[in-house]
């Protein structure tokens, strides 16, 4: 036994579940293709100040979460904890904005952030994410939400709920910061949250503490502060989604943990989930650009969590997708067979057949234990007499029918039989 263990907080994918997680990766990233949404990969780490300034340093993200270093080198480098920054910042280097806009981008990878381990709540999680980036139109972000249903649609979730709200742009934000700062100074607040309300008071709103629910469900409403611009935009994005066949529910105090947000702000939950009932989310960050040192570049995107989508699939009693089944396996009775039948699978994979076949020249009866175990379909049995004779035996597992098939034939006649079986 290993002296090793995964590090707190983290978790190894194991067959089947890995099976599961890639299935919701491709089930995620299949409608953001059919939109013309390109593949984006970032380094798993990034440079501490560009999370620092595009994140937020109210944030908990920043200020408590992140996993940052220096390296031998003497660099501040920072293990991305969320993946929008780090694209964007690609985009930026890259030049990908000089081209044909809006850029439509989708990543998928693992995140990190130190947080208290807990069901649904890892120190490194999984999402698939997307972002679209030059421009303001709001049928775009209701693209971006109904790319995300649709996802959930094919892996058949039926109780993900999406929670909507605005929060305002440069036009609406002061007005409502001053707002929300007068009423929170009415609180006597710990230091850090006083904190926080200075640097960006929407931050407290994301507080969960019981001890300042009644504080916030008391605060003013940003939709109540939004320019005429602004509440057009969110009008906007809820037509389209109407039209769309989305159903939403109106989330005045959604503000999300990130401080890039601006407008379109959403989140998709799972009440099957308890407390971390958050399945993915996102909104849009038109100053994001502009605080990492770019040009402006108004954007969109969503992050989706594959674990917690896969704890969704659970919740709901679905079946996990699970690995592409077996077609064949071989069962090799020899050495001149062995030679033979590696031969035989290369060729069958060739064709487009899944195929296995038993190693380590086990005797009849353990080979055949293997290919119940397998779940394939047929066996194809093959031992020095078969070659001599020709042909191999080709056995369907769950009847025990059993055909010979001469060796010239035996690639077509398996790929026939798998076609119309």
């Amino acid at each position: 036994m290993s002296t090793f263990a995964a590090p707190k907080g983290t978790f190894d994918l194991l067959p089947p579940r890995g099976e599961a997680f890639l299935a919701v990766r491709e089930a995620i990233a299949a409608p953001l293709r059919r939109a013309g949404y390109g593949y984006v990969e970032t380094p798993a780490f990034e440079e501490t100040a560009l999370f620092a300034r595009g994140v937020g340093e109210s944030t908990d993200i920043v200020t408590k979460e992140m996993y940052s270093f220096e390296t031998r080198g003497g660099d501040q480098v920072t293990l991305r904890p969320e993946g929008t920054a780090g694209v964007l910042r690609a985009v930026l280097e890259h030049h990908l904005d000089k081209g044909g806009l809006p850029v439509k981008l989708w990543y998928s990878g693992s995140y990190y952030r130190y947080e208290r381990p807990q069901k649904g709540r890892y120190r490194h999680f999984s999402q698939v994410g997307a972002e679209a980036l030059g421009t303001e139109d709001p049928l775009v972000d209701a693209e971006l939400v109904v790319l995300a249903m649709e996802a959930y649609r094919a892996l058949g979730l039926t109780r993900v709920r999406l929670l909507l709200n605005s929060l305002g742009s440069a036009q609406s934000r002061p007005a409502y910061r001053d707002a929300l700062q007068a009423h929170l100074a009415t609180a006597d607040l710990d230091p850090e949250t006083r904190r926080r309300a200075e640097i960006n008071p929407l931050r407290v709103l994301d507080d969960k503490r019981p001890e300042l629910a009644d504080l916030i469900a008391s605060a003013p409403l940003l939709q109540d502060f939004l320019s005429a611009d602004d509440r057009a935009h969110h009008d906007a994005v809820r037509t389209a989604l109407a039209d769309a066949g989305v159903e939403w529910e109106d989330a005045p105090r959604l503000v999300r943990g990130l401080d890039y947000y601006t407008r379109t702000t959403f989140e998709f939950v799972h009440d099957g989930l308890g407390a971390q009932s958050a399945v993915g989310g996102g909104g849009r960050y038109d100053g994001l650009a502009e605080s990492i040192g770019g040009p402006r570049l108004p954007g969109v995107g969503w992050a989706l969590g594959v674990d917690r989508t896969v704890l969704a699939l659970e919740a709901e009693g679905r079946a996990l997708p699970g690995a592409t089944p077996l077609d064949l396996f071989v069962v090799p009775l020899g050495e001149a067979a062995r030679r033979r039948c590696a031969a035989l699978v290369t060729g069958l994979r060739r064709a487009g057949v899944a195929t296995d076949m038993a190693y380590d020249g086990r005797g009849v009866k353990g080979a055949m234990k293997a290919a119940d175990r397998s779940g394939a379909a047929y066996a194809v049995i093959l031992g020095d007499r078969d070659l001599e004779a020709g042909a191999a035996q080709v056995k369907h597992l769950a009847s025990g029918e059993q055909t010979a098939v001469p060796l010239d034939d035996l690639v077509p006649h398996l790929v026939t039989l798998l076609e119309n079986p």
